[in-house]
């Protein structure tokens, strides 16, 4: 199993300034905030990212900034995917892969692919990928589930697929892939709510949006379950879950900017089609902040 990417993972958030550039500075005390409080792997370029809206020239520009910062205290894990398996296969043929630990790909969304070509979607970018694999299974956003059977043969077939972030919030499927995986593939919470449940059933940490603002809290969840301690851990899971529950009921990343606006981070500041949060949640958020002892009442 490949420790670097056990614990805790955080999905980046890219800041903007208020007239929609890449928000360097901002970027730089992000950055800096997660590495130096209890960060074990930094995931570049994920949906929290607004990868969507973000040129390849920019995504790129992001990618090698962080790498900067990082400086190499970190393992770094880059976004790469689509729904165009030829365009994805060139994406990573032509990836620099400096300072790249390993690629996260999202399964094809839109198209809703079988699980045959699901399957042989990830085979194509295991033939030629320059890092190791991270599935990600995220069915709310690509309207199509990668199977516990799809799972478990793209991580028999392939040395370098190693791992799923899963976020299906399906607990049976991600049972499945537990009981029946090899002993060196990772199953990765995608989803924070669910991170101490599928701690418990023996997963391998989470690629997080609240670690964004709160690394050292929510790795201290992470860390005191692979540990044993569930007393730590459930107390963790309690104080923040309310917090949690906030960041999306009007979608991500608005909900996380929005929180760590609030801690000082950064701005609230969003690429359309997406906007920042209405300031009923905003208040919501600031109060759920309070209540965790994060900011002042």
């Amino acid at each position: 199993m490949d420790n670097r990417f056990r614990g805790l993972g955080v999905a980046l958030i890219t800041p903007f300034t208020p007239e929609g550039a890449i928000d360097h500075a901002a970027l730089a005390k992000v950055v800096e905030h997660q590495v130096t409080n209890g960060l074990d792997y930094l995931v570049v370029m994920g949906t929290t990212g607004e990868s969507a809206t973000l040129t390849a020239q920019e995504r790129r520009e992001v990618l090698d900034r962080c790498v900067a910062l990082v400086r190499g205290r970190v393992p770094i894990v880059f976004g790469i995917g689509g729904n165009n398996t030829a365009a994805v296969v060139e994406q990573l043929r032509t990836l620099a892969p400096e300072g790249v630990d390993a690629i996260l790909s999202v399964s094809p969304y839109y198209n809703k692919p079988t699980q045959e070509g699901i399957y042989q979607h990830y085979k194509a970018l295991a033939e030629v990928s320059p890092r190791p694999i991270i599935l990600y299974n995220v069915p709310g956003r690509t309207m199509s589930n990668i199977t516990a059977e799809t799972t478990l043969r793209l991580a028999r077939d392939f040395r370098n697929i190693i791992g799923i972030k899963e976020a299906s919030g399906n607990l049976d499927q991600i049972g499945l892939i537990l009981k029946h995986r090899p002993k060196d593939f990772l199953v990765i919470s995608g989803d924070d709510a669910l991170t101490l449940p599928i701690l418990a059933m023996g997963g391998d940490g989470v690629v997080s949006v609240v670690g964004n603002a709160l690394p050292a809290e929510f790795s201290r969840l992470v860390h005191a379950a692979m540990d044993g301690d569930m007393a730590t851990a459930r107390e963790e899971h309690l104080r923040l879950i309310e917090l949690i529950a906030l960041l999306f009921v009007e979608g991500n990343p608005g909900g996380i900017k929005e929180a760590m606006k609030a801690l000082g981070l950064c701005g609230n500041h969003l690429r359309l089609p997406l906007v920042p949060v209405s300031k009923a949640t905003a208040d919501k958020l600031r109060a759920a902040l309070a209540n965790a002892g994060l900011v002042e009442a």
